[in-house]
């Protein structure tokens, strides 16, 4: 089962401005081959499907734990694409009737590289690429075969970190810079657990072909903090009891990869602390949440009160 927390892994910067052709650039990290609908559906459903979990304990809890980060990084990743559709943060009263809508208040939705993002969507994220085609099912590979599974995600990992570099490369706000430096290392880390698996499985020492694609994080500055902090090095159960067995792989003196900051590789029981998510205002015009919003805001109001 999965246990929900009201954050993100990281607090997100809020967005200079409105830039809904950003925000599909971000889309194709959630919806794109390489992107995070990927990774969390091959890895749910290989952990699903995983053959022999008590005897090959560490190798199951490795893909389940890694299963549920990258649950989190699809919230991570929409969030961030909503917040560029919505725009910087705002106090405004959203509690209005929208103005007159006769005036065509949205004009510019119609001219925005996905504008289903906004005629569909209302600013939304959907796991869709940065053209709009759907995330399909064809993406996931779960074969029962643990090497061949874990040599896919090997794969997997480093082509979602060269997918990373390309939209960082374009972006220039400071959210979806942000989702992809983050992004980017912790990408770095899966590609390293999956090697060390499959080192303990095979002796083939996969991790030598590592940084695939040779990125030097070092020089991206939304990556820098993370470094300094140590996520390279860290890989999390995302459990409060389970997963403990990935210390059989992450652990036992291994250490970072070249290039990056030195040091042993770390199993941390739970989660990253975590940051806010941000409060996206409503846009009345848009009918989203409504286009009068006001009686639901009371209702809301009540039944919160109703709860203390």
């Amino acid at each position: 089962m999965f246990l929900r927390v009201n954050k993100l892994q990281i607090e997100l910067p809020a967005p200079k401005r409105q830039d809904p052709n950003a925000a599909a650039a971000l889309q194709e990290l959630l919806g794109g081959k390489y992107g995070e609908m990927s990774t969390l559906g091959n890895y749910l459903f290989q952990s699903f499907n995983f053959r022999s979990k008590s005897k090959l304990r560490p190798f199951y809890s490795l893909v389940a734990a890694i299963t549920a980060e990258e649950l989190g990084h699809v919230e991570l990743v929409s969030n961030g694409v909503a917040m560029l559709n919505n725009g910087p943060d705002s106090a405004a009263d959203d509690s209005g009737d929208g103005g007159d809508i006769s005036q065509a208040p949205q004009e510019a939705m119609k001219d925005i590289r996905l504008a289903a993002g906004f005629f569909s969507n209302g600013g939304g994220a959907m796991p869709v690429d940065s053209n709009g085609a759907s995330w399909n099912r064809d993406f996931v590979t779960t074969t029962g075969n643990v090497v061949f599974d874990l040599l896919h995600n090997f794969h997997l990992e480093c082509g979602a970190r060269l997918h990373k570099l390309r939209v960082y490369e374009s972006l220039s706000d400071p959210t979806g810079r942000e989702v992809c430096g983050y992004l980017l290392v912790r990408g770095s880390v899966h590609a390293h657990s999956y090697a060390l698996a499959l080192k303990k499985l095979t002796g083939v020492e996969i991790e030598k072909m590592l940084p695939t694609p040779n990125i030097p994080l070092a020089k991206i500055p939304e990556a820098q903090k993370f470094l300094d902090e140590g996520s390279h090095r860290r890989l999390y159960t995302f459990s409060p009891a389970d997963y403990k067995e990935i210390a059989g792989i992450w652990g036992q003196g291994e250490q970072a990869l070249p290039g990056d900051p030195p040091g042993e590789l770390q199993v941390v029981d739970g989660m990253p602390e975590g940051g806010k998510i941000h409060d996206l205002v409503g846009q009345p015009n848009a009918f989203t949440p409504d286009y009068a919003p006001e009686e639901m805001y009371e209702i809301a109001a009540k039944l919160t009160q109703a709860m203390r």
